[in-house]
């Protein structure tokens, strides 16, 4: 099965595509990890890849489907796909479908993960980590039991990453629309899209996931 796994920064789609490679045993191809991945082990894609943004340009469509199609190739058949960063247009997605069809291949699923915005800029610029042990608390869903300890390890200095403020979610959302608005309706017209709560308890969107991919 391969499927394509959408959703805005803080949605949880890292999450979920991570449960999908644990239960399933898919692969998740992101395409900067692969191009990076290529140009480090010189592939003839990779030597492509390097030439092009050693010249300071972007990477063209073409390098990119060679891309992915390499990797396909060396994943065998039997392993299902997750496709992360890629498509971002409709001529993308047609190149995609063509990849796909002549390894045998068909995408069987869009699954995006829906939010709610304002819940979302809560949801991200709450939260903050122990400095010590790493672990995760948010000033609304999830305080330490004793104000400024952290319960794991017992130390008081906590951390926020720098680019969790409402500004930059805000332009996060706004770039993922962007990239996501040409090809929904392509995908939409294949009648092969499902949206999920990606607002609801991370184990209520895993089973969401799961029914959608069981048909």
């Amino acid at each position: 099965m391969n499927i394509i796994l959408l959703g805005p920064p803080g949605a949880g789609k890292g999450t979920q595509a991570q449960r999908l490679v644990e239960r399933h045993g898919f692969r998740q191809l992101s395409t900067g990890d692969m191009l990076r991945a290529a140009v480090k082990a010189g592939t003839p894609v990779g030597i492509q890849a390097k030439a092009v943004m050693d010249r300071g340009e972007l990477v063209s469509d073409a390098i990119v489907s060679a891309l992915i199609g390499e990797e396909l190739d060396a994943m065998g058949p039997e392993a299902g796909a997750i496709f992360d960063g890629y498509p971002r247009t409709e001529a993308q997605a047609e190149a995609l479908t063509a990849i796909l069809a002549e390894r045998g291949r068909k995408l069987e699923h869009v699954i995006e993960l829906a939010v709610d915005e304002d819940a979302l800029v809560e949801r991200i610029t709450g939260r903050f980590t122990c400095a010590s042990c790493g672990k995760g608390y948010h000033d609304t869903f999830e305080q330490p039991k004793a104000v400024g300890v952290c319960d794991k390890c017992g130390g008081t200095e906590f951390r926020r990453r720098p680019d969790d403020n409402e500004e930059t979610v805000r332009t996060r959302m706004v770039e993922y629309r962007a990239k996501t608005a040409p090809i929904l309706p392509f995908y939409e017209r294949q009648g092969i899209v499902a949206r999920v709560n990606g607002m609801a308890e991370m184990d209520h969107v895993t089973a969401a996931i799961e029914k959608i991919i069981a048909g």
